[in-house]
């Protein structure tokens, strides 16, 4: 579970989130929406330990800073942060090392690296990776840990049709293993099929919560900008 009380984070005088709470259950995929300037990247910064912030964030009920909970977190960053002279294979036994990862890892790398068919790219350097490849490389370090708890910012961004594929197959299996996944995405489309709840932020808050069974047959398109939309004129009145 990821739980987010109070969240407040300002930048000298602007507040770019205001007082936001929400939770990412265990075995559900939330999404977190908003318009550029909403405060999301913020909120997502924050949650990944990036920031620092005010309020409280827990995952699997441990501080999101605490090395305990760092163990069982994944994080898919929407810019890709590899090191540029270090392969593909050298990533994957540094994240093994960092999280003492047990023996089958190999095994399990392996796994996911052909999965996403970059196995063969295995001993290139980063960056001699495209932008598609990095992101793949990046999804894969976060799976590799087996976690309980993972947030994707922008996760299929670059992606090949077979990689995007691939990546909402890996959102459904994570589900059936009770895992708390939480997509920052502006691409709603792609989305739509696999998602359970939605938050949608606007102007550093959240202005609405809703679940599949609770949107009364709306998209999570129509509802995005239904909010979206409602909140502007709010504020232009």
């Amino acid at each position: 579970m990821i739980k987010v009380e109070h969240l407040v984070k300002k930048y000298d005088k602007v507040v770019a989130v205001n007082d936001v709470s929400f939770t990412v259950h265990p075995g559900e995929v939330t999404v977190l929406l908003g318009p550029n300037g909403a405060g999301k990247s913020t909120a997502i910064k924050s949650i990944a330990g990036l920031l620092n912030y005010e309020g409280e964030i827990t995952i699997c009920g441990m501080p999101n800073k605490s090395l305990e909970a760092k163990r069982v977190f994944g994080y898919v960053p929407e810019i890709p942060a590899l090191f540029e002279l270090m392969t593909i294979w050298d990533h994957v036994q540094f994240i093994a090392k960092a999280y003492r990862l047990e023996d089958g890892w190999q095994q399990e790398a392996e796994k996911l690296l052909k999965r996403f068919e970059i196995l063969d790219k295995k001993d290139s350097l980063s960056r001699e990776l495209s932008k598609g490849m990095l992101q793949k490389v990046s999804i894969v370090l976060a799976l590799l840990i087996q976690p309980k708890a993972v947030l994707f910012d922008e996760p299929l961004i670059g992606l090949d049709p077979k990689a995007i594929s691939e990546m909402l197959a890996v959102f459904g299996e994570l589900k059936q293993k009770g895992v708390s996944i939480l997509i920052s995405t502006h691409i709603i489309d792609t989305i739509e099929n696999v998602w359970d709840r939605a938050y949608i932020m606007n102007k550093g808050s959240i202005v609405y919560e809703t679940t599949r069974e609770g949107s009364n047959g709306k998209d999570l398109k129509e509802l995005f900008f239904e909010m979206t939309d409602s909140a502007e004129t709010e504020v232009s009145a």
